[in-house]
């Protein structure tokens, strides 16, 4: 008879493999990001592929988030048909409980980002729950669990299409690539789901982003199958587009692309396209009644040593307590900026709740003329912190609300990641204003340029309020400057091939 496995052994488990990942990188993402740090060519694209390996080992020494957005709880079960639960409990509620454990621990809380209503009121549930769970029924007496950290940036990129069966999935690949833009965070992964039906063609390409980085290997050897030989034809094509890292333009916009198939209905053909963003978070554990599952964090050895994240020549210095329109349109698209002085933030829900004020002539609990505001939903701090892991949110997502506020509040810049549409770029023209980018990827790097943070307006929102940091060289580039030029645009088209 198989021992049971219970409900501690379970929840505990889970619940240590979530605050693993949020601080640790696979080893195979590490060596692999290493290896396009050492072979980039753009400046650019190097210094952030630099501030994301510098973050990374910051986090794994810190034992801190490596993002702010430590994600949903993502978590896959294969569950032996013979294996025994000492537990009336069911999966699920064993799962939230892992998931509610994991975000409240005291040593290091992960940020809450679920809404439990995703409609209407979208109220945060603040401990995370529940978690995405699926289950799968096997053969054995064990109980096999992968458990993943996914966040927003990745999962709003996410992409299906029920094509014709004649129809090359190829082209239609390296299309939707060109049109997710760096809101996802490359360099990271692309997983392809293709047949079944369209739930499970989405399934196939987030599951086949758990398996090992194995692109190197497969091109040394070369491709035994069709399937490997699809998987180097995309690995090469997508690279060849010249996005690089954060969309920044360079050699390396993913380090492996992986695919999935199942058999499909004779006129279907559903494709799914899932990306995977630079926090690679994801380690798989067995169960089988002898006790938790034990994690072994990666060597330290394997983070490459002497970084440069310069991006090559001198940062300028800015004040952001006197920023004014001149010094603004002195900047230039591509240019280094180090941030010092006060520093708003605010992202979705603040903006919605400014605008609707504004709308209603209500008056604004901040004054935001000539000020910067930073697209950052902050973890909580511990210890002597002054905010935890505080990396950049997707721009993309505020542009909705930018030409109403540039307009109506004399907000001059805007410090996010992504790029920008292009009304945004224009009414970014129109008032003289800028758009910077921080690296996602490296929030826990971002945050000790942060000496102070409190909050101004918004408490309720959570991480969402509206804070003022304190900064100190506080590095960002230039993406969109004065004259409407984008570094989104240049870079890539640069290094397009």
């Amino acid at each position: 008879m198989p021992r049971e496995i219970s409900e501690a052994d379970l929840v505990t488990s889970i619940a240590d493999a979530l605050q693993f990942i949020a601080c640790y990188h696979p080893a195979d993402y590490i060596e692999n990001l290493a290896a396009a740090y050492a072979l980039e060519e753009s400046a650019a694209a190097k210094s952030a592929i630099g501030q994301i390996l510098v973050n990374s080992r910051m986090a794994a020494l810190g034992r801190r988030p490596m993002c702010q957005d430590t994600g949903t709880a993502q978590i896959f079960m294969k569950v032996g048909i013979g294996a025994r639960f000492a537990s009336a409990r069911s999966l699920q509620s064993l799962a939230d409980e892992a998931v509610r454990e994991a975000w409240k621990r005291e040593s290091n809380p992960l940020r809450a980002s679920v809404v439990s209503d995703p409609l209407f009121s979208r109220k945060n549930t603040f401990d995370n729950t529940p978690a995405m769970l699926h289950v799968e029924i096997v053969e054995g007496d064990h109980v096999e669990v992968h458990v993943a950290a996914k966040g927003g940036g990745s999962e709003n990129k996410a992409r299906f299409a029920a094509l014709d069966p004649g129809t090359d999935v190829k082209e239609w690949v390296l299309r939707t690539v060109e049109t997710l833009g760096a809101g996802w965070c490359p360099p990271g992964l692309i997983g392809l789901g293709v047949g079944g039906s369209p739930e499970k063609a989405m399934l196939l390409a987030k599951k086949s982003l758990l398996e090992p980085i194995d692109m190197p290997d497969l091109l040394r050897r070369g491709p035994s199958s069709k399937i490997e030989e699809f998987r180097i034809e995309l690995f090469n094509a997508i690279n060849a587009l010249g996005i690089g890292a954060q969309g920044l333009g360079g050699l390396t916009t993913v380090l492996d692309v992986k695919v999935e198939t199942f058999p499909t209905h004779a006129a279907s053909k559903p494709v799914a396209l899932v990306p995977q963003c630079a926090a690679d978070r994801h380690i798989s554990f067995v169960l089988d009644g002898s006790g938790p599952a034990a994690l072994t964090p990666p060597d330290l050895s394997l983070w490459p040593d002497n970084i440069d994240y310069s991006a090559g020549g001198a940062a300028r210095p800015i004040d952001l307590d006197r920023l004014d329109p001149d010094e603004v349109r002195k900047w230039k698209a591509g240019e280094t900026l180090l941030l010092n002085g006060r520093l708003l933030t605010g992202r979705d829900a603040a903006h919605l709740r400014l605008s609707r004020m504004i709308e209603r002539g209500e008056p604004l609990p901040v004054d935001f003329r000539n000020r910067a505001i930073y697209y950052v939903g902050p973890v909580d701090a511990v210890g002597d912190e002054a905010v935890g892991p505080a990396g950049p949110t997707t721009a993309t997502r505020m542009d909705r609300y930018t030409p109403q506020l540039l307009e109506k509040t004399g907000l001059l810049v805007m410090v996010g990641k992504a790029e920008r549409g292009s009304e945004t770029i224009e009414a970014i023209r129109r008032h003289g204003a800028a758009y910077l980018i921080a690296v996602g990827g490296a929030a826990y790097l971002v945050s000790q340029a942060i000496r102070s943070a409190r909050v101004l307006a918004f408490d309720d929102l959570g991480m969402e309020a509206i804070h003022e940091f304190v900064v100190e060289n506080m590095p960002v580039t230039v993406a969109v400057d004065a004259s409407g030029q984008s570094i989104h645009s240049l870079g890539p088209a640069l290094w397009r091939r």
